[in-house]
């Protein structure tokens, strides 16, 4: 139950960021954008390591993974081809 209940939470902010986007209200420059992302995605991985699922692993591992660069400062930079 408790990997259940992680899983949920993982989903539904990774879904909470990509309604965000969607809607408007955040794009993908924005800090909480990929924090979400990559909280969600992380959470993800976690119980897909638990469970040994490899096709979740990777997915939720280079989600995770590429969310990261623009919380570290890393992203693309406005007007750079």
């Amino acid at each position: 139950m408790f990997f259940q209940t992680v899983s949920l939470i993982g989903a539904a902010l990774v879904l909470a960021a990509y309604v965000a986007n969607h809607r408007g209200w955040l794009t993908a420059e924005h800090r909480l954008y990929n924090a979400l992302n990559l909280l969600g995605a992380g959470l993800l991985c976690w119980v897909a390591v638990v469970d040994r699922r490899a096709g979740f692993i990777v997915l939720e591992g280079i989600w995770a993974a590429v969310a990261l660069p623009p919380l570290l400062g890393l992203g693309r930079r406005r007007g750079a081809a």
